[in-house]
């Protein structure tokens, strides 16, 4: 049976009439990677920070590791690594220094601090660049020596805000092996995002939050399984015809038709579809098909299913985060 190592329960978080986080419970059990999903503003920074004691809650109860996380929140704090979604590090001190002096906030005396902080520079891929300012560090190497600024005291449980928001493709590939490594040695990491690729390479389970309240929580296989229920066959045409949606949508009206890219097209059904009927009609109206395959539902479909948002939005999400 697994351990519970954060419990939360009722958790709430007013701002004067708005309600940030509306009476939330979960539990992380000890040694997972839980991943808290949902759209920007829906509550999962408020959480972190009520998590990690950077925000008082309104109402409701935490205990980390056995330990209340409102009343005791210092002695929580020392075992937590806080990752926030923006560095928290000086720009004019180098990688080396930064290190040292956040292992000196947890009490580690200075020959362990330096030995620590080189440790963590090797690991993460930054041993050259450890005597370079902070500040010409690239975006993605400043977010992995945040990371390691955050475990500099080897915590317990790691929290994480948004990890690879606005870096480049191969240093968040980095970053999810480090978290991999983590987790591989016993860290409990708790981390917030609103990619849902990013959800479903890390988590072992995962939390969906709309508009401040929790709608599931599951492990990937359970929600997986929740989406397969519905049959979905996608088409690859040759050209864009708007008019083809709703003749198809009128054709066969027990199935759902919706536009994938701009050459192809989606059919669900909660039954099982026979793609004869289809190509028949493709056929019949003259529309080259080029492919035609079954699609394995995926954690976006599981999203959209369960809290309603569209892809486009969670698309324009992300996009607006890169800029």
């Amino acid at each position: 049976m697994s351990t519970p190592i954060i419990d939360v329960r009722e958790l709430s978080k007013h701002f004067g009439d708005h309600k940030a986080v509306d009476q939330i419970s979960f539990t992380v059990n000890k040694g997972e990677i839980f991943g808290f999903l949902g759209p920007n503003g829906a509550g999962k920074t408020t959480t972190i920070n009520m998590l990690t004691g950077l925000a008082k809650p309104t109402s409701g109860s935490i205990c980390i590791a056995g330990e209340d996380g409102i009343k005791d929140i210092k002695k929580v704090q020392q075992l937590i690594g806080i990752v926030p979604d923006e560095s928290n590090l000086y720009d004019e001190m180098s990688g080396l220094d930064n290190l040292i002096f956040c292992a000196s906030l947890y009490g580690l005396d200075k020959q362990r601090s330096e030995s620590r902080a080189k440790q963590l520079l090797a690991q993460f891929g930054l041993a050259d660049t450890g005597k370079r300012p902070f500040k010409a560090y690239s975006k993605g190497m400043k977010r992995k020596l945040t990371i390691a600024a955050g475990i500099i005291h080897q915590p317990q449980i790691l929290f994480l805000d948004e990890p690879t928001t606005g870096i480049d493709v191969e240093s968040a590939r980095q970053i999810r092996h480090l978290l991999h490594e983590l987790n591989r040695q016993g860290t409990t990491i708790f981390l917030t995002t609103h990619y849902i690729e990013e959800a479903e390479r890390l988590c072992h389970r995962i939390g969906f939050i709309v508009k401040g309240k929790i709608v599931r929580i599951g492990r990937l296989s359970e929600l997986m399984q929740d989406a397969q229920q519905n049959s979905i066959v996608e088409f690859t045409l040759e050209n864009d015809n708007p008019a083809l949606l709703n003749t198809l949508a009128k054709e066969f009206p027990q199935t759902k038709v919706t536009k994938a890219e701009h050459d192809k097209i989606r059919i669900s059904s909660a039954d099982r579809i026979e793609l004869m009927p289809f190509m028949k009609f493709f056929a019949q109206n003259q529309v080259p098909v080029y492919e035609a395959k079954v699609i394995r539902p995926s954690l976006e479909d599981v999203f959209v299913k369960i809290t309603g948002l569209e892809l486009s939005e969670m698309k324009k999400e992300k996009e607006g985060r890169k800029k």
